[in-house]
């Protein structure tokens, strides 16, 4: 078996061509959604910015999976409007990440026809779907044998073939639902810098669902808090570190006075309930 860290090279410009999509802006108005008499989100609003990583943290069960989910579609919401640039979702190119890869990717299938399952589903001609794949696989260095099966690959490798999946279609957004939280730490650690690496080379807006509050700041250019339910906006975090980050960013000032600042927002939340 290959290299079970697989590498992604870091290059100095975007791999998509900008003329070619739109980094969206997503306008969330009036979302509601109650499960049973339990209200999760009520008139809820806010602004996704163009082409940033955004971490969505908060306390248990308020919402934070449901949020990208009904912005992408998978969950109905109650009432309230999303538009992308004013577009509808459907009118909307996006990817969307899942927690748990190994049901995320289609066993039978290998990497390589995994990774161009999307494009076949657009009706693109095979050769077309081969070039888009071999392409992508170039410009981000990645160093896996796209041959094997999912069950001959790593965890770390199963979940990067997924993040290529979604990003095949050149997605205007990309959706990730706690990506690591099945991955040992190594691996977590690594696919962190992976994921960091995928964003400064696409300049793809994404939303990253995270339950661990180092992983959400180290990340993003913004942290999301949100509320108990009906979960509300507690604040809207900056994190301007350079990228790409390492290590070392984990100790200087501003990413411990930045984390110390999200933890207390949130013990208040979770006082609060």
């Amino acid at each position: 078996m290959n290299n079970p860290h697989p590498t992604i090279a870091t290059r100095p410009a975007a791999v998509f061509d900008d003329s070619r999509r739109t980094a969206p802006h997503v306008t969330i108005r009036g979302l509601t959604k109650h499960y049973e008499d339990t209200a999760i989100y009520d008139r809820f609003d806010f602004d996704i910015p163009r082409g940033k990583l955004i971490s969505v943290f908060g306390p248990n069960g308020c919402g934070k999976s449901t949020l990208i989910n009904m912005i992408a579609g998978l969950v109905p919401m109650d009432d309230g409007e999303v538009l992308f640039d004013g577009r509808p979702l459907k009118q909307v190119k996006f990817g969307y990440v899942f927690q748990n890869y190994r049901e995320a990717l289609f066993p039978w299938l290998r990497a390589f026809d995994n990774i161009a399952y999307p494009l076949k589903l657009m009706g693109l001609a095979k050769g077309e779907r081969d070039a888009r794949v071999e392409r992508l696989s170039t410009h981000l260095g990645v160093k896996i044998d796209l041959a094997l099966y999912p069950y001959q690959l790593s965890g770390g490798q199963q979940q990067l073939v997924s993040i290529m999946r979604a990003l095949i279609v050149e997605p205007e957004i990309l959706f990730l639902d706690e990506p690591f939280s099945a991955l040992d730490y190594e691996m977590t650690l690594f696919m962190r810098d992976q994921l960091q690496r995928v964003f400064m080379e696409t300049a793809t807006t994404m939303v990253l669902v995270s339950h661990d509050l180092e992983e959400a700041v180290y990340l993003s250019d913004y942290v999301l808090l949100l509320s108990r339910a009906p979960a509300r906006v507690v604040e809207f975090v900056p994190y301007a570190a350079p990228r790409p980050r390492s290590d070392k960013t984990i100790s200087e000032p501003d990413f411990v006075a930045t984390k110390a600042h999200c933890l207390r927002l949130f013990q208040q939340e979770v006082q609060r309930g």
